[in-house]
């Protein structure tokens, strides 16, 4: 199978639409994806997920404003808060120290911290009162969001506490839960598994998959994977989604 992999051309298939197949051979390869042989068009995959990932982020920003959703914070008083915010300067030394204190980061992750930033759709939408509580896309990757890397003090605290008790892999923590979005008390974060030297990266939420999958589930709810089934909600989701690439 190794010999036939290859000789495909991942990136040439992805673009031209075949991306359930290359993440499956790619996730297939696990650290073996990054082989000289592979290496290049892995990574040039990724790199693209992410671009299709930030167009489809700033796309839902821009059609959630034109409906009058205020975006804001999980607390008590709805602090407005900007919902996207792309790589700063610092994004690839916060890339690097991660990678210097935890070892190799999947490949999707060096991706999304370059090229796609942070994200926070927590917020209200007019004709969906309780859009909060559909867990809207969250990933706090790059700290582009927070100035005086004040999210690289928040990563160093984690892995100080999970090195003093190591029994379990090191979870990321990337989102509030679904609870917390809402403002509501719930469990832990939503994280992601490392080290890994894979492609896909692991995402652990309510459930765990691949962070491919999650994202492309998610942006088929534009951004909202957790509607209660209300016809008001499913207009907003369809008005939304329209068009967005998949991953």
């Amino acid at each position: 199978m190794i010999a036939v992999i290859k000789h495909l051309d991942w990136v040439d298939r992805y673009v031209d639409g075949q991306q359930d197949r290359v993440w499956h051979e790619m996730r297939q390869l696990g650290s073996r994806v990054r082989e000289p042989a592979f290496a290049p068009q892995a990574q040039a995959v990724c790199d693209e997920m992410a671009r299709r990932a930030r167009s489809n982020i700033e796309t839902l920003v821009a059609r959630l404003r034109e409906q009058g959703y205020r975006f804001h914070q999980n607390d008590d008083d709805q602090t407005p808060t900007e919902p996207y915010t792309p790589p700063g300067p610092k994004a690839e030394e916060l890339l690097h120290w991660l990678e210097q204190r935890l070892g190799p980061l999947p490949m999707v992750l060096s991706s999304w911290i370059r090229i796609v930033g942070d994200v926070w759709l927590v917020g209200t939408h007019p004709q969906w009162p309780n859009s909060a509580a559909a867990d809207p896309l969250v990933l706090e990757l790059a700290g582009s969001r927070y100035p005086n890397s004040g999210i690289r003090d928040y990563f160093a605290e984690e892995i100080e506490a999970w090195q003093e008790d190591q029994d379990d892999p090191f979870l990321l923590p990337v989102a509030p839960d679904h609870y917390h979005k809402d403002n509501v008390s719930g469990g832990g974060p939503y994280g992601i598994i490392l080290p890994d030297a894979s492609a896909d990266a692991h995402f652990v939420g309510e459930a765990g998959m691949p962070l491919v999958s999650y994202l492309n589930w998610t942006f088929r709810h534009a951004g909202f994977p957790r509607p209660t089934g209300e016809e008001a909600q499913w207009q907003v989701i369809h008005q939304l989604s329209e068009g967005l690439h998949r991953l």
